[in-house]
C-alpha cells in the first residue's frame, strides 16, 4: 500500500523534479525531526517501554518497510502524545480495527 504504483512514480518524479534536486529527500528530513522532538518528549522513556519495544530508526516512516508494524507504532506514538496532553485516552492494541483506531485519533484531535 505505501509504495506507489506504476505510474504513480513516474508521476511523483516528476513532481521531485519540479520542486529541486532535495525535494525527494525531504521526508528523511522531517522524519529525523520528528525523532528528535519524541526524543525530548522521553518517548522511549515513557511510551516504548511501556509496550517493550525498540526505539525507533531516524527513517522508520519515511521508508514503507513493514506497514502493519509502522501503522501500530503511528497510532500508539499518537495515542501517547494525545495521552501526554493531558487527555484520556485509551491506548491501541496491535489487532484493533484500524479504521476505529485512526478514527478515534482524529476524534480526539479534532476535540483539541
Amino acid at each position: 500500500e505505501g509504495a506507489p504504483r506504476r505510474g504513480e512514480w513516474e508521476r511523483s518524479e516528476e513532481g521531485l523534479a519540479e520542486r529541486g534536486p532535495g525535494a525527494a529527500f525531504h521526508m528523511f528530513v522531517l522524519m529525523e525531526d520528528l525523532l528528535d522532538k519524541l526524543k525530548l518528549l522521553s518517548y522511549e522513556e515513557e511510551a516504548l517501554r511501556r509496550h517493550n519495544m525498540r526505539p525507533l530508526s531516524r527513517h522508520y516512516f519515511a521508508l514503507p518497510t513493514n506497514p502493519g508494524e509502522q501503522f501500530f507504532m503511528f497510532c500508539m506514538l499518537a495515542a501517547w502524545l494525545i495521552s501526554k496532553a493531558g487527555r484520556p485516552f485509551e491506548q491501541p492494541q496491535e489487532y484493533d480495527d484500524p479504521n476505529a483506531v485512526i478514527s478515534n485519533v482524529l476524534s480526539e484531535l479534532r476535540s483539541f
